[in-house]
């Protein structure tokens, strides 16, 4: 399975229908939220929504419910009846939740918790996950941590831990992952930064909260206008030219030829 859906995928809480159609045209993709941004009295409405939402399914992400949850089997119901089959499976922690879906699922691992990280090699060789995600807050609490970053805003070694190992394992497996959310909504160039090193580090995606976070987002993916002609001219000398070569002063080889690969893929 392949995940394409672009850079800037939107949560929106599930409780809040009116909202669904904005998303959408403002992100890439939109994560219809069943989990933590819906309270426990709101969920069965919730569920409600996401069957008479009027969505391309092609660009609808659902989060589930952790599988251990009470929740988690009136969600699957729920998606039951819809058309929607790009599924994030929120506190993913071993392989054999998964089991609740099938072929016609493509699932996204989001692992965020001391488990779930600890499990993300088998997790990400799962063949129905598509996508891994990390997520820090929950993992915090989940090592009874209070904060998953610094008072500069960086993040806490634990939390570049998961990150960078959510990172490996999905490239392991030749799955795609998502950077977790940027809570704080006034820091637009904490969000900016780490957009530009999530592009950089590999990650396909940066997940966000805001409708306003998308555009800092979809340009932290975007190759600049120089760097799109570089990889341009370097991977048209590369047809004339074999194994290692010279190129505007600098030794060009295989991992060179990727990485001007992955640029031009982003330029689209």
């Amino acid at each position: 399975m392949t995940f394409d859906l672009g850079p800037a995928l939107l949560f929106c809480p599930a409780d809040r229908p009116e909202r669904f159609q904005k998303a959408s045209e403002r992100a890439d993709a939109i994560i219809l939220d069943l989990e933590d941004a819906v309270l426990p009295d709101a969920k069965d409405a919730a569920r409600r929504n996401v069957i008479a939402a009027d969505l391309d399914p092609s660009r609808v992400i659902v989060r589930v419910n952790a599988p251990d949850s009470e929740a988690f089997a009136a969600d699957l119901a729920a998606l039951a009846q819809t058309d929607f089959r790009t599924v994030m499976v929120a506190k993913t922690e071993d392989v054999e939740s998964l089991a609740a879906f099938d072929e016609r699922h493509s699932l996204i691992a989001l692992c965020e918790t001391a488990r779930g990280i600890h499990a993300a090699d088998r997790i990400a060789a799962h063949p129905r996950v598509s996508a891994m995600m990390w997520g820090a807050e929950d993992l915090m609490a989940s090592l009874g941590g209070t904060s998953s970053r610094h008072a500069d805003g960086g993040y806490r070694d634990i939390a570049r831990y998961a990150r960078a190992r959510v990172l490996l394992e999905s490239g392991a497996h030749g799955k795609a992952a998502i950077d977790a959310v940027h809570i704080d909504l006034e820091d637009e160039d904490g969000l900016r930064h780490e957009a530009i090193d999530a592009a950089a580090s590999g990650f396909t995606a940066t997940a966000c909260i805001h409708p306003n976070q998308v555009a800092a987002i979809r340009a932290a993916y975007r190759p600049d206008e120089a760097t799109i002609a570089w990889a341009h001219a370097v991977l048209a000398a590369a047809e004339t030219e074999r194994g290692v070569f010279r190129f505007q002063g600098r030794m060009i080889d295989e991992p060179v030829l990727r990485h001007a690969r992955a640029v031009t893929s982003r330029a689209v």
